[in-house]
C-alpha cells in the first residue's frame, strides 16, 4: 500500500500523512456513537480531567482503571472554581479512553481492516498489537494543551516499537490545536519513562535533551479523514484549542508483538482480556 517515497519519508522524518483513509461515513459513525458515550457518562461518576502536567500527580484510580475500560475525561478549565461546569458536558469532555477499540463494537470497527493492517506490515510492525484508543476531542475554546512528549514514555518496548495511528475526524489546522512534531526527532533518545507500581505512578528521566520548539518543530495540518502515522520515539505536541471550533481525533497506540513489552508499562492485559491487533 505505501510507496517507496512514502516509507522513506517515515524513516527519515519519523511521520507519514495518509490524506483520505477515512471517509465521511465512517467518521460520522464513530463522531455518533462517541457522542453516544459522553451523553451517557454519569457526571457524579467522576471528574477526573486528563493533564499531562505533573501527570504522576493527577493518576487516581479512575484514571487507572481506564486501562481496559471506556471512560470520560474532563478538560482542564472544564470546571469554574465553584465546582460547577462552565458549559454543558458534551463541550466540557477532553477524551474518551482507554479501551474502545476492543469494548465497543463502533470503535472496533474503526479501528481495524485490511488496509490499517497493511500499513503497519508496510512500517515494520511484524505483530501489531493495539494497546490502546483515545476519542480526543479538543474542545472550541478550553481543548486543553498536550505538552511535548513522546508515545515511547508510555509504551515502553524493547526494542522500541510503538507506533502511533492518529485520525482527524475534524479538519486539524493552527487555529485549533494541530499537532507539531520535530522531523527527525525519532532519532533522538527516550525522555522519559512512565512507569506504573500497583497503584503507584511514576516519571523517569532517561535524557536531559530539551524538547524541541519553534525553530524546529512543524505543524500538521490535515483534513479530515486523514491518517497520521509517527514514530513512537517522535516528540510532538498540540497547542491550546481557543478558537470557536472543535478539532477531534481518534488515536490508536500500536507495538510490536515480537517486541518485549515492559511489565511497568501503565496498560496491561490479562489472558481473558488479550490484546490484539489490526485483523
Amino acid at each position: 500500500m505505501l510507496t517507496d517515497q512514502q516509507l522513506q519519508q517515515f524513516q527519515e522524518v519519523g511521520y507519514l500523512i495518509l490524506p483520505n483513509f477515512k471517509t465521511a461515513a465512517e467518521i460520522t459513525a464513530l463522531r455518533i456513537r462517541a457522542a453516544q458515550i459522553v451523553d451517557a457518562f454519569d457526571l457524579e461518576a467522576s471528574r477526573t480531567i486528563f493533564t499531562t502536567r505533573e501527570q504522576e500527580k493527577q493518576v487516581d484510580h479512575y484514571f487507572l482503571d481506564s486501562a481496559n475500560r471506556v471512560s470520560c475525561f474532563f478538560e482542564e478549565e472544564a470546571f469554574g472554581a465553584d465546582g460547577v461546569l462552565r458549559q454543558e458536558k458534551a463541550l466540557s469532555i477532553n477524551k474518551i479512553g482507554h479501551a474502545m477499540h476492543d469494548l465497543d463494537p463502533v470503535f472496533s470497527e474503526f479501528s481495524r481492516g485490511p488496509a490499517l493492517a497493511q500499513v503497519a506490515t508496510d512500517i515494520g510492525l511484524k505483530q501489531p498489537q493495539i494497546w490502546q484508543s483515545m476519542y480526543i476531542f479538543k474542545q472550541p475554546g478550553i481543548g486543553g494543551e498536550v505538552r511535548w512528549h513522546q508515545d515511547a514514555t508510555y509504551f515502553d518496548t524493547n526494542p522500541v516499537s510503538v507506533t502511533t495511528f492518529w485520525f482527524a475526524l475534524e479538519d486539524a489546522t493552527l487555529d485549533n490545536g494541530c499537532l507539531w512534531a520535530e522531523p527527525g526527532g525519532h532519532h533522538t533518545p527516550m525522555r522519559e519513562r512512565f512507569v506504573r507500581d500497583g497503584d503507584q505512578i511514576r516519571v523517569e528521566k532517561l535524557s536531559d535533551l530539551p524538547w524541541p520548539d519553534d525553530r524546529s518543530a512543524v505543524p500538521l495540518e490535515v483534513r479530515a479523514g486523514s491518517l497520521v502515522c509517527f514514530h513512537g520515539l517522535l516528540p510532538h505536541y498540540s497547542a491550546p484549542n481557543r478558537s470557536p471550533v472543535s478539532r477531534h481525533a481518534y488515536t490508536l497506540h500500536v507495538t510490536d508483538g515480537s517486541t518485549a513489552y515492559s511489565p511497568l508499562n501503565w496498560i496491561q492485559r490479562t489472558p481473558d482480556f488479550p490484546v490484539r491487533g489490526f485483523l
